[in-house]
């Protein structure tokens, strides 16, 4: 079954890491700013020394990086864990984490953070958090769907949390934009869409990440959906949430039928694809073309443009969750369930 960490408190402490990519010199207050935020809401900060460099595509070695993880992971003290955001090579520390020893804490990110969130609840059955990033809650104010993240860190139990679309999502990113009262420009109309414009209901276990990352799991020992599916969920099906950060339409497609051929898609009631900037067509072949022949060869239903991924705002999906999501009219709403 699914274990679910205990919910984050006031005055309880959440550890900042960096096991992808850490912070260049010249961005190192966007960290202070998160920091004031989360110690203005109530919770106690623990920065570790993998935030403040960055060297060769990782905040430092791989030996480091996963020491620094691996000693908040054990820190009883520490109740959840927010890298500062992804990256590009975690994959290589999977193997240097000690994974009999972690204690189960929320772990929040996306990008490359994916890789960390599916990997560990596929080898623990220990729920994670596939959410904004740390750097993106420097605000005073939160949009209505980046606030969501604490309700959901701070649940507890048996509970049910709704989230809907948001109205509007940012068209380009910008870290030296002052918060007005949010850190995202939020300036385009959010439409929620599905393969064939049809309405959409899927109910299941949420599952998912950074296609661009998470498709390297398949075929090692972190990438074994069907073990864990069996193991931990009784075999109940899936919802998968899928989001391309900087893949060709192409090389989309071929990383759709990876997963489909390695049996990912095998027990799943639908597919949630994030909204992307990338994507660009290659001899008239476009993302679309991808997800309708992906429709045909799964005959699974589809939404795609939903508020998740490297466009936000960003919805939190807990992996392991029970899930129930719905689209009409451009709109989507996603019920979550945080039972075992």
């Amino acid at each position: 079954m699914i274990r679910y960490p205990k919910a984050l408190q006031k005055e309880q402490t959440i550890g900042i890491t960096a096991p992808s990519s850490g912070v260049d010199t010249e961005l190192h207050d966007l960290v202070h700013q998160s920091q004031k935020q989360f110690e203005k809401r109530g919770y106690h900060i623990e920065i570790g020394e993998t935030v403040w460099t960055q060297y060769k595509a990782a905040s430092s070695s791989k030996e480091t990086r996963a020491a620094e993880l691996n000693a908040m992971l054990q820190n009883k003290d520490i109740q959840a864990i927010i890298p500062p955001w992804g990256g590009e090579i975690l994959q290589e520390i999977l193997p240097l984490i000690e994974w009999d020893k972690v204690q189960p804490k929320w772990i929040l990110g996306y990008s490359d953070t994916s890789t960390l969130l599916f990997a560990f609840t596929l080898k623990t059955g220990i729920a994670t958090a596939h959410g904004t990033n740390l750097v993106d809650l420097r605000s005073d104010e939160w949009d209505p769907t980046t606030s969501k993240v604490l309700e959901i860190l701070s649940s507890e139990g048996d509970v049910t949390i709704t989230q809907v679309s948001s109205s509007h999502y940012q068209s380009k990113w910008s870290h030296e934009k002052e918060p007005d009262p949010y850190v995202f420009n939020l300036d385009t109309e959010t439409k929620w869409e599905t393969v064939n414009n049809s309405s959409v209901e899927m109910k299941g276990r949420l599952l998912g990440g950074c296609m661009d990352t998470i498709r390297h799991l398949i075929g090692t020992p972190y990438g074994n959906v069907r073990e864990f599916q069996k193991t931990h969920l009784r075999d109940e099906p899936l919802v998968w949430y899928l989001e391309n950060c900087e893949m060709s339409a192409t090389d989309f497609h071929r990383t759709l039928m990876q997963m489909h051929q390695s049996g990912w898609f095998d027990n799943a009631t639908g597919i949630l694809f994030g909204r992307t900037s990338a994507g660009q067509e290659v001899g008239g072949f476009t993302t679309l073309d991808a997800l309708e022949r992906l429709a045909d060869e799964t005959n699974l239903p589809i939404i795609y443009n939903a508020d998740f991924g490297h466009v936000p705002p960003q919805m939190t999906f807990v992996n392991g969750a029970y899930s129930e999501i719905k689209v009409a009219h451009g709109k989507g709403e996603m019920t979550m369930n945080l039972k075992v």
